[in-house]
């Protein structure tokens, strides 16, 4: 039996549809039985039969942070896919950014250990890869600096991977992902799909920072031959290509047919943009929306090696001017 968290999200839902068309006997962890839903419009981008291949999954209610709850949902496993995450920049929610994306990891981490899991693969960031040095392209190897202006997100992230990797030394086999920004249709309330709701009002600024983008069925692919590989105890960055925002925000507005961001946001106007947004914050109790760190990567230039993944899979990425394209005109069928 393999178990799936985080199976109401992007990445999960799409995992889940892989492997029950694969005929894998699977088990799915959700919090809100509405956003079962998201699956179900996943599932529909792929085939017409999504509620036969939907009702091939074992759905359990619990929470990763709910002992008791995972107890049940461990019972007969022999894999994890650990997805289940906390997406938030703002540093207002660090207290749920903690709990979710490093206690409930070390939940996950305790019950893989102490039910034997064959294998155990964590869908981490890019975010925990480390800043390069003199314009340096980032490998794996990248040192991750922990006196960096990090993200509450970042510094969450690394912590679960932390914690992934006292599983592997507890003698369960690990193999972590480090994905970009993971483009895919059908959970249209996802941070990346958000993007895509954005750029369909059209947009007015584009920023001089890059981007490093793949598709999320390559994401799931990579995950699931990783599993089923030799492979243990390694991380990856999968990411497809690297783009300017100013290339990615005009190809998704042309894609959707909206207006194009024709007009830079300089640095300074960034840094006077975040520092008004905590202002507001302040005074009205409003959710950030803009914070330094997202200034910051927004006038940030950085590349991505995937060249350890290519060569530990062989692996082919679906260009990202495809997948753009594929995604918005589902957005516009379905929204």
């Amino acid at each position: 039996m393999i178990l799936v968290t985080g199976g109401t999200g992007l990445v999960g839902a799409h995992l889940l549809y892989k492997l029950v068309k694969n005929n894998e006997k699977v088990r799915a962890i959700y919090r809100n039985e509405h956003k079962l839903k998201h699956v179900k419009q996943v599932f529909s981008t792929y085939s017409d039969d999504d509620d036969a291949l939907f009702n091939h999954i074992d759905w359990i209610e619990a929470n990763i942070l709910d002992i008791s709850q995972l107890n049940d949902a461990f019972t007969n496993v022999t894999q994890v896919y650990h997805c289940a995450a906390f997406i938030s920049f703002d540093p207002n929610k660090h207290k749920a950014l903690c709990k979710i994306n490093i206690e409930g990891t070390a939940n996950i981490v305790n019950f893989c250990i102490s039910n034997n899991i064959e294998k155990l693969c964590y869908v981490s960031s890019i975010a925990t890869t480390g800043k390069p040095i003199n314009n340096e392209v980032i490998t794996e190897e990248t040192h991750w600096n922990p006196e960096d202006d990090n993200s509450f997100y970042a510094i969450t992230k690394y912590g679960a991977e932390m914690e992934v990797w006292r599983a592997s030394e507890e003698g369960v086999n690990v193999v972590i992902v480090n994905p970009g920004v993971i483009l895919g249709a059908g959970v249209w309330s996802s941070a990346s799909t958000q993007l895509f709701k954005k750029a369909h009002k059209g947009l007015t600024y584009y920023t001089t920072g890059t981007i490093g983008l793949i598709d999320v069925k390559d994401v799931v692919s990579i995950m699931i031959d990783l599993q089923k590989s030799d492979i243990i105890n390694k991380r990856f960055i999968l990411v497809a290509e690297n783009w300017s925002y100013q290339k990615f925000l005009q190809t998704m507005t042309k894609a959707l047919n909206a207006n194009p961001p024709k007009k830079l946001a300089k640095p300074w106007l960034l840094q006077l943009a975040w520092r008004l947004d905590w202002l507001l914050h302040k005074l009205t109790g409003k959710e950030r929306q803009l914070t330094k760190q997202m200034a910051t990567s927004l006038t940030t230039k950085t590349i991505y090696s995937n060249q350890e993944i290519k060569n530990a899979l062989k692996v082919e990425f679906t260009p990202i001017n495809k997948t753009i394209s594929s995604i918005a005109n589902r957005y516009l069928e379905q929204v």
